[in-house]
């Protein structure tokens, strides 16, 4: 018993290190986010929408590197379905001839390429998209907010609720100081975020409350360490798997899902360090006691019970 206890990892230990390390990585976040705000895609500020289809599978570098030759501004370039087919953002005001403009463009040497379509999205939808967006995440936090309140305890709601807060702002961040384009595909890796940092926080909060009810000792870090070794082989093989399919993602997927790809790396990465250090970590300074979730009047019946 006494080697297994050796074994186990000090968590809590290093909890003010690691308090340190999120107020850091949060403060640079906010500080891109304020200066740099992000780096809105297509689907939020409007813009021109042009599918090609080539005979052979082009190099979409070289179409890339065309258009933005040719004028054209904020060129983005991806695979549609068929490596023969093509995807190309413009972020600039619509014209009914720019599809022509953009094939003539490029079919110069003699390339095969035929236009698909070309479609406008105009500024009033994407700014809807954005305040649907943003509302949708608001909406989705409160109710994980109410959710781990009412199957835990409210101590334990505001942990998940900052720790989820803490995921969605780095991932966020992230995007902002390196000027990653971020489109609906992002926000959806973002909520799935949110979705797998709480299914991970819930699982440690599951044995933290398992092993509250059944420890007598109040040293809440302990029992703590306990309940996060415990899980450690769960959230390490979760974590390292969903990042092998996503690094398949990132590599293999294309330009249509390399953001997707990338905020997902970060969230999963980034939750799997906030289920232990910020979900779990911030019960101690919330004060949480044995007598949150065990009934002082149950406690005092079964004494009761044991007198003769």
């Amino acid at each position: 018993m006494k080697t297994l206890v050796n074994r186990q990892l000090d968590f809590m230990g290093k909890r003010r290190l690691a308090f340190i390390m999120s107020a850091i990585l949060l403060v640079i976040a906010i500080g891109a986010l304020a200066t740099q705000q992000l780096n809105l895609g297509l689907d939020f500020t409007g813009g021109t929408l042009v599918e090609v289809e080539y005979a052979e599978a082009p190099s979409l570098n070289t179409i890339r590197e065309r258009l933005e030759e040719a004028g054209f501004r904020d060129v983005s370039v991806q695979n549609f379905g068929a490596s023969t087919e093509v995807l190309i953002r413009l972020q600039q005001a619509y014209d009914a001839n720019v599809g022509e403009q953009v094939v003539d463009l490029l079919r110069d040497g003699g390339t095969d390429v035929n236009l698909v379509r070309a479609e406008f999205v105009g500024a009033q939808v994407g700014d809807q998209l954005r305040d649907q967006s943003g509302m949708g995440m608001l909406v989705a936090l409160g109710l994980v907010m109410l959710y781990v309140a009412f199957r835990f305890q409210y101590k334990f709601a505001i942990g998940a609720l900052l720790a989820l807060m803490h995921d969605v702002v780095i991932v966020i961040g992230i995007f902002s100081l390196f000027q990653l384009d971020f489109d609906l595909t992002v926000l959806a890796a973002i909520l799935a975020v949110i979705g797998y940092s709480l299914n991970d926080t819930i699982v440690v909060y599951d044995r933290i409350r398992e092993n509250i009810r059944k420890s007598r000792i109040e040293d809440m870090p302990t029992i703590f360490n306990e309940a996060i070794n415990a899980t450690l082989s769960r959230t390490l093989a979760t974590s390292g798997t969903t990042l092998l399919v996503l690094l398949a993602l990132l590599f293999l997927g294309g330009d249509l899902i390399r953001n997707f790809s990338i905020a997902l790396i970060i969230g999963v990465g980034v939750g799997t360090f906030s289920s232990i250090y910020v979900a779990s970590a911030l019960l101690i300074p919330l004060k949480l006691q044995r007598q949150d979730l065990i009934p002082a009047q149950k406690e005092n019946d079964d004494e009761e019970e044991e007198l003769p």
